[in-house]
């Protein structure tokens, strides 16, 4: 038997590489050939080629992310999370002997993202998952269709009575017609890719179909279309009719022809009636009134509409909430009435800017990680994007988000009362520079009030910090993504390629100043000096101090003390305890000069919580600069990783006895 097997963790790095060697291992004793493919923080290594999976009996997926599975219709494929690649590998391996595990078709409501379950504790949403499918494929063609037109009218457009126009015989009118093209695709596309979300390759001809219907008020003799609400309940409906008819038990000669001709043809006379005859008219109806009511909004009632608006946007930043007010800004911009979409536009870019505003006006209040990625959620705010702010809000939520709220009204309702526009479904600065604002000075005036009110929000509500590390046991250190809030690996470890930053450093072990080579393997950033083969502390925090004291001797470290706050705040969030007698305590300082690895053997063992109660014996502190630009450190570690869990490896480590004979068995790992 052949089999593949995959193996990933959300910061891929020690986890992954666990999983994949525990597997390796466990399909050499069952003698079983098995090929791991990992996909870590480096990228994919030991990728399958389409022979592997062609001759592979089946595929093994341990991965707390998402992992694509399209490569795997027709094999049996498990899928797992990557602590049981780590725990039960020949229990996995088994199941694909006995033949237990499914044969993947393809897309499926059980198909649900692996680390969004694994987040969670339950599966995710499927009608967020549905509708948040359609409308990421929906907005490239309202942003191009709404930058179009602003560059044409911005360039081209001349003043009249009735505002700009472009002269018919002009360039710029083409330019304008062809945005136009762009938007007569948002719902369509809308109501195809929720529909292909729910039912695949099937469902998107339907959906397509019923969006365009929904969008046109000719098919059911309305003077407006069902606009973006027909578009949704059109995608629901294509797509659970595909579905539905997908299922059907037919004869094995239809089979091939139920994707391309019966499923697609069917679903659309369904759900094309359904709109001309019952759905479309009512639905027009909803879709205008509220357009009028939202057109009509004066005073009073277009503040309350401003403050619901900016709420949204802020309140989950890229989420569900912020969302259907994003695409109702959308909508409106179809309609004609530009004055809603402002406001969004304001509140879009608050967030991320007022948050980089507070980490450089109020440094006490974040850690320095938070510092770092408070230039890059300033960067993000200028170019309209929210998510920005996700990083600040996960660590922080209940002084974090009533902050932005607060700055995001404040902007919206000063955008609101200053008549700004928006002409295209975007926002922040980058869709004022590009022309697609009306009342550019109000809206800048919006955003710095905006992102002010923010600050001030957030010096009155968050306390002032220290220093933290945002790593989770076993994995290397790291900080978190302005996009996702998910721990991921700082720029110390982003590029595989680049090569240590030479800097004039002390070595350690008596070597004179020099500029620090690239690390190749464990023993570059380990010395004899910083082995100790019998440590005399009997506590967890007296091993530490132990070996940080070697640290110093070597002259790795500015401040031993410096090092073991950050030592000691890692231990806080979680044990280094990987289990196995093995810790690996870890720390990120600006007190360390350069990478190192000091290791010790414990022979009695000390409790370190590790998370399978075997006492620490083993462990490898790891000290890290806190400006380090290199990560050819975060390779050794993934190496180690592996190393570890091979039983005669740590067998051979416990019993060595003297230094010469540890960094002997270190130098395997390279």
């Amino acid at each position: 038997m052949k089999l593949l097997a995959i193996t990933s963790s959300p910061n891929g790095i020690a986890h992954t590489y666990m999983a994949a060697e525990n597997l390796q291992k466990a399909a050499d004793k069952l003698g079983i050939t098995i090929k791991v493919e990992t996909q870590g923080s480096i990228g994919v290594e030991n990728q399958f080629t389409e022979e592997d999976i062609r001759e592979a009996d089946g595929i093994i997926i341990a991965a707390d992310k998402t992992v694509d599975k399209s490569r795997f219709i027709g094999k049996r494929l498990l899928v797992t999370g990557v602590q049981e690649g780590i725990r039960q590998p020949e229990a996995l391996i088994n199941t694909m002997i006995r033949g237990e595990a499914p044969v993947y078709q393809g897309h499926s409501e059980e198909d649900v993202p692996a680390e969004k379950a694994a987040a969670s504790g339950k599966p995710q949403n499927s009608f967020y998952r549905h509708l948040m499918s359609g409308v990421s494929y929906m907005i490239p063609f309202i942003v191009v269709g709404g930058l179009l037109i602003a560059i044409a009218l911005s360039i081209g457009g001349e003043p009249t009575p009735g505002g700009l126009q472009i002269p018919e015989d002009s360039f710029w009118k083409t330019i304008e017609q062809l945005g136009a093209a762009a938007f007569t695709f948002m719902v369509p596309v809308l109501a195809g890719f929720i529909a292909f979300s729910i039912a695949d390759r099937p469902g998107l001809a339907p959906g397509i179909i019923g969006g365009y219907i929904a969008a046109n008020g000719s098919f059911y003799g309305s003077e407006a279309g069902a606009g973006f609400i027909g578009g949704i309940i059109a995608g629901f409906l294509a797509g659970y009719v595909a579905l539905w008819i997908k299922n059907w038990k037919v004869p094995k000669v239809i089979h091939p022809i139920m994707p391309i001709i019966i499923i697609p043809v069917l679903a659309s006379l369904i759900v094309g009636l359904a709109f001309i005859y019952l759905l479309g008219g009512p639905v027009a109806q909803v879709f205008v009134s509220l357009t009028n009511w939202l057109s009509g909004m004066q005073g009073t009632s277009s503040i309350l509409l401003a403050l619901i608006l900016g709420a949204m946007i802020s309140f989950d930043m890229g989420g569900p909430v912020n969302k259907v007010a994003f695409m109702f800004g959308s909508a409106m911009i179809a309609e004609g009435n530009y004055g809603i979409m402002g406001p969004i536009a304001v509140a879009i870019c608050v967030p991320p800017i007022g948050l980089g505003l507070a980490t450089f006006l109020f440094k006490r209040k974040f850690h320095e990680t938070e510092r770092e990625s408070g230039k890059a959620a300033f960067t993000m705010g200028l170019f309209g994007i929210t998510e920005g702010a996700i990083p600040f809000a996960s660590q922080d939520p209940l002084r974090v988000i009533p902050s932005i709220m607060v700055g995001s009204m404040a902007g919206s309702v000063i955008a609101m009362l200053g008549g700004v526009g928006d002409r295209v479904a975007h926002g922040g600065p980058i869709v004022a520079v590009l022309g697609a604002i009306d009342n550019v000075f109000m809206f800048f005036v919006a955003v710095i009030v905006g992102a002010i009110v923010t600050a001030l929000m957030i010096k009155l509500l968050k306390k002032d910090q220290i220093e933290q590390q945002l790593a989770v046991a076993g994995e290397s250190i790291g900080t978190v993504s302005p996009a996702s809030g998910t721990p991921v690996q700082t720029n110390d470890f982003n590029n595989p390629t680049e090569a240590a930053e030479a800097s004039e450093l002390p070595r350690a072990n008596g070597i004179s100043e020099q500029k620090q080579r690239p690390i190749r393997k464990l023993t570059d950033i380990i010395s004899l000096d910083l082995i100790d083969t019998s440590l005399s502390a009997s506590t967890r925090d007296g091993v530490i101090d132990e070996m940080i004291s070697k640290l110093e001797a070597q002259e790795v470290l500015t401040s031993g003390a410096a090092f073991r706050e950050a030592i000691m705040r890692r231990e806080q969030e979680s044990s280094t305890g990987i289990g196995m007698n093995v810790a690996v305590p870890h720390g990120k300082s600006d007190a360390v000069l350069s990478p190192r690895v000091a290791f010790g053997i414990s022979r009695e063992g000390v409790d370190w919580n590790s998370a399978d109660g075997t006492p620490a014996k083993l462990i490898f502190m790891i000290a890290v600069p806190a400006e380090n630009k290199g990560n050819e450190h975060l390779k050794i570690l993934q190496m180690l990783s592996r190393k570890l869990m091979d039983d005669s490896f740590r067998d051979q480590l416990l019993h060595a006895e003297t230094k010469q004979e540890v960094i002997g068995l270190l130098e395997q790992i390279q």
